[in-house]
C-alpha cells in the first residue's frame, strides 16, 4: 500500500477479477477479524437483498444492518491496477505498508501481513478440528 492508501492488485488479481472489474467493488471491516474485506458489486447486491428482507422494525435487526454496513465505501479499480482504500477502513484493519490479499470463496480479504501470519499461525494448532467439525458432517455429494 503506498502513503495515498492506494492498494496496487496483484496482475493474477486482476486478471481472474476482470469480469466484475467495470462494475467496482465494496469494501467494508469484517465481523469476526481486524481485516478488510471486499466484494465485488454484484455479491454486494445479493448480501443486501437478504438484509433488506429483515424487519427494520426489529431493533437487533436494524442494529445488525448499522453495524454491519459501518464504513462500507464503493470503489474502484483505476487503470494501473490500484484501489483506493479510506483511511478509516485503513485505520480499523491496521494496514501498513505490506498487505496480504486472501480470497474467502466470493469475496477478497485485506489484511496487514503481520496480523493475517499471526491469525494463520494461531489457526494452525485448532484447524484440524475445525474442519472436521464444519465439514465433517457434510454429504459431499450434496455439494455437487
Amino acid at each position: 500500500m503506498d502513503a495515498k492508501g492506494r492498494l496496487m492488485m496483484p496482475a493474477a488479481f486482476k486478471k481472474q477479477l476482470a469480469p466484475v472489474l467495470q462494475e467496482g467493488f465494496v469494501v467494508k471491516r469484517s465481523v469476526f477479524q481486524r481485516c478488510l474485506e471486499v466484494y465485488p458489486k454484484q455479491e454486494w447486491d445479493l448480501v443486501m437483498a437478504k438484509l433488506n428482507k429483515l424487519n427494520r422494525f426489529v431493533k437487533k435487526n436494524n442494529d445488525f444492518i448499522r453495524r454491519f454496513t459501518a464504513g462500507v465505501k464503493v470503489v474502484e479499480v483505476d487503470a494501473n491496477g490500484r484501489m483506493l482504500v479510506a483511511k478509516d477502513l485503513c485505520q480499523f484493519a491496521g494496514l501498513t505498508k505490506e498487505l496480504v490479499l486472501s480470497s474467502a470463496v466470493n469475496i477478497i480479504e485485506i489484511w496487514d501481513k503481520d496480523a493475517y501470519e499471526q491469525v494463520i499461525d494461531d489457526a494452525v494448532v485448532d484447524f484440524a478440528d475445525l474442519a472436521e467439525e464444519v465439514m465433517g458432517n457434510i454429504d459431499l455429494d450434496e455439494l455437487s
